[in-house]
């Protein structure tokens, strides 16, 4: 007799009291698309302290509101902002400017080269961007060295970077843990590939037989945790369910830059306003905003 297949559905409470405080915690996305912002507030929400986070080539706000929100202790991101509405992320210039965060100074290319180094089980990635750059003398366990075959050019070994958790919304997961992006990947796969364990946040959970109709398109498999939380990623897009919500993230970055300069009561109201349950949130964006953002899912099978 076959063992019956795990199911990793969980809530989002359950889920998101796995992470611990002190852990190195991956949040997966890309610019203004597919946060998984529902994870994100709970976190939030729930007080979790000290983290590591590591984000992906392009952070978004999702960043910086997790610093804003006193959860970060240390960042490993090349960049944390939203292009044109907020180039650089006013919650991470107070907080790296001050000291209040400790910052991994990194480029796009050595982040993935440590996650790299993580997925393949090597000890480190030879990487040769950065020599030449103060990037490893900034990060002493970054070590320069002679390539060993042709003996003329300098090499970096960058460390392993092996997350405790990857965070990763994807468009939709069977029960078990096998997810697919409906669009772009972006960095995800290799957030979750490097990292211990895995959760992801889907907009809807199908059944394995939707999964199994396209394998090819499984960018996240066996995932530890399924967070089901339909417009998880607001106010970012979700690729094939949503666009993005310009007017919150507006109204993000306006609290986020009255903080930067000092007025911590506009921030914390943006705090109070927004860190809730799940649904709880859906409820102050209004159904009328959250349909005017729908998009209908296009996939080639």
């Amino acid at each position: 007799m076959s063992k019956k297949r795990k199911e990793v559905v969980k809530s989002i409470e359950d889920a998101v009291a796995l992470i611990k405080d002190g852990q190195i915690v991956a949040i997966g996305g890309f610019g203004a698309d597919n946060h998984p912002m529902a994870v994100v507030r709970e976190i939030i929400r729930t007080g979790k302290k000290n983290l590591t986070i590591v984000a992906s080539a392009t952070a978004g706000l999702e960043i910086d509101l997790l610093i804003g929100a006193g959860v970060v202790r240390k960042l490993i991101a090349p960049y944390v902002g939203q292009e044109m509405y907020c180039p650089i992320g006013h919650n991470y210039r107070k907080y790296a400017e001050s000291g209040q965060i400790e910052v991994r100074e990194t480029s796009e290319y050595i982040l993935y080269a440590g996650l790299f180094a993580a997925a393949s089980g090597q000890e480190f990635f030879a990487w040769r961007g950065g020599v030449g750059t103060s990037i490893p003398e900034l990060n002493p366990d970054m070590v320069e060295f002679i390539d060993p075959i042709g003996k003329t050019k300098k090499i970096i070994a960058v460390p392993p970077l092996r997350p405790d958790w990857a965070v990763i919304h994807v468009g939709w997961s069977d029960a078990y843990g096998n997810g697919q992006h409906l669009g772009a990947r972006f960095g995800d796969r290799w957030l979750a590939r490097a990292s211990n364990r895995i959760m992801t946040q889907t907009e809807r959970i199908v059944p394995n037989s939707v999964i199994r109709k396209n394998p090819f398109m499984t960018t996240i498999a066996y995932a530890d945790v399924v967070v089901e939380a339909p417009y998880g990623g607001h106010p970012y897009a979700a690729h094939g369910f949503y666009k993005e919500d310009v007017e919150f993230i507006q109204d993000y970055v306006k609290c986020s830059e009255a903080n930067r300069k000092g007025d911590s009561k506009t921030w914390e109201d943006y705090l109070k306003r927004h860190i809730q349950k799940h649904y709880a949130y859906l409820d102050t964006v209004g159904i009328r905003k959250l349909l005017s953002l729908y998009t209908h899912p296009i996939v080639s099978w």
